[in-house]
């Protein structure tokens, strides 16, 4: 009997998934267990699995699609059987700003298929479709065709042509490939199965012969046309929803960091010379673990009409990507050390810039921490992350002249951390003593252990 194979739900707040990639082709023998599509939400790249075994059939959606949570996205069909009749799927509205479609290539064989968003991006670079590797069902031609075959051109303008998409890799090796043009298929694999990791693609790019610099543009010439879509639409979308729907109001203080400059100084003395030092941001992060227990109202989410006040402390903390942001999960904070705390900073930063998250890593946070402090920032203000109701933007650690008790002028190393809260859960007063209590923990740390 046919296995439905479903768009799957990440997270609480996961509306819609986008296929990044099909990893297996119609009529591609899968077992149980195998990833056989890429998926991209606002929050990580995952494979989805093969419900069983069988053979892939009944593909309903193209790469680049955008898919409702739990829609049926393929089967797997035992042998000699038909996959399932679906409903015909409405077809996408129209951007009346969008150039206008143009008519595929046609090669010897007859017409070659293609996305209309393959077409468009194809129309634009002038290439002729006949000289794409198509990847997609029946060797239709995908947008990331088409991006893979100038990437290819720009750093090898002889090679061959692109990969036929059967490369074993995770996803995290097929991003960087897309993103430096590289062809996965002369890539050997490290991982299980030779599978082709991210390592392994990092390093087939770093022995490349560096390709010349293009000539900058002459002045005047064609803007660079970035397409709001997958990772960078979910986001825009949703943050527009929350800074539109959430009122958002600001609370910023100054903290003296003397104290934790020094512990931070004494543990790291202290650490074994395998294990990663702790940084300042695993600092904050403990500190507002141990706040939010003494203001759980701060703790809370706003979803469906109601608040949730929740019983565990999962500070998130944002990670720049090439492609956007990404908030990996410390789940438990209060309940963990300092060195517990900074090991999973680093592992979790190390992971989300890879693109080896699991959903585990980003699912069921109830507080976000922002830290721009390592680009120099002095000051800014975040946009809460919904469904949560509060985020701390952290600024950098500057030395400053402030009076001491006897009003001299006595360098300090100062911090600036701004609190976004949503007014409808969060009262301007229960804010101002959150940031009391946090401060308190910064400036004391000692008081963390109490």
């Amino acid at each position: 009997m046919a296995k439905a194979v479903i768009m799957p739900k990440f997270s609480m707040t996961q509306e819609v998934g986008v296929i990044a990639r099909w990893l297996k082709q119609a009529g591609d023998a899968v077992e149980k267990g195998d990833p056989i599509a890429e998926v991209e939400t606002d929050k990580v790249n995952m494979e989805v699995e093969a419900p069983a075994d069988g053979f892939l059939g009944g593909i309903r959606y193209e790469e680049g699609d955008t898919v409702p949570v739990t829609e049926i996205i393929a089967y797997v069909l035992a042998e000699g059987e038909k996959a399932l009749t679906a409903p015909p799927r409405p077809a996408a509205p129209s951007t009346p700003a969008a150039a206008p479609p143009v008519p595929p290539a046609t090669a010897a064989g007859g017409v070659i298929i293609a996305s209309p968003i393959a077409q468009r991006l194809a129309a634009a670079e002038g290439i002729n479709l006949t000289a794409v590797t198509g990847s997609g069902p029946n060797g239709k031609v995908t947008r990331q065709d088409v991006e893979l075959y100038l990437r290819e051109q720009a750093v090898q303008p002889a090679a061959a042509a692109p990969s036929d998409g059967k490369v074993r890799a995770t996803p995290a090796a097929r991003r960087i490939a897309r993103e430096n043009g590289l062809n996965l298929a002369t890539v050997p694999g490290s991982g299980p199965r030779r599978r082709i990791q991210a390592a392994d693609a990092t390093e087939a790019i770093q022995a490349a012969p560096i390709p010349a610099p293009k000539p900058a543009p002459a002045s005047g010439g064609e803007p660079v046309i970035v397409p709001l879509e997958g990772m960078r639409r979910t986001i825009a979308e949703r943050l527009q929803a929350s800074y539109q729907q959430a009122p958002h109001i600001m609370f910023t203080a100054q903290v003296e960091m003397s104290a934790v400059i020094k512990a931070r100084t004494a543990i790291n003395a202290r650490l074994p010379e395998d294990q990663p030092t702790i940084s300042i941001t695993a600092f904050v992060i403990k500190a507002v673990a141990w706040a939010l227990r003494q203001h759980p109202t701060v703790n809370s989410l706003f979803y469906n009409d109601q608040i949730l006040v929740m019983p565990e402390v999962n500070v998130g903390m944002a990670v720049a990507l090439e492609t956007g942001l990404i908030v990996p999960v410390i789940p438990q904070a209060d309940r963990k050390g300092l060195a517990q705390i900074g090991a999973e900073v680093h592992d979790l930063t190390a992971r989300a810039r890879a693109g080896q998250l699991r959903p585990q890593d980003v699912a069921d946070g109830t507080f976000t921490v922002s830290n721009l402090g390592m680009f120099g920032i002095d000051h800014f203000t975040a946009i809460i992350n919904p469904p949560q109701v509060a985020i701390l933007a952290v600024a950098r650690i500057d030395k400053r002249f402030v009076p001491d008790e006897n009003d001299q002028p006595v360098l300090k190393p100062l911090m600036t951390m701004t609190l976004s809260v949503d007014h409808r859960v969060v009262d301007g007063a229960v804010a101002a003593r959150f940031m009391q209590s946090l401060r308190e923990a910064l400036e004391n740390p000692v008081s963390m252990l109490l």
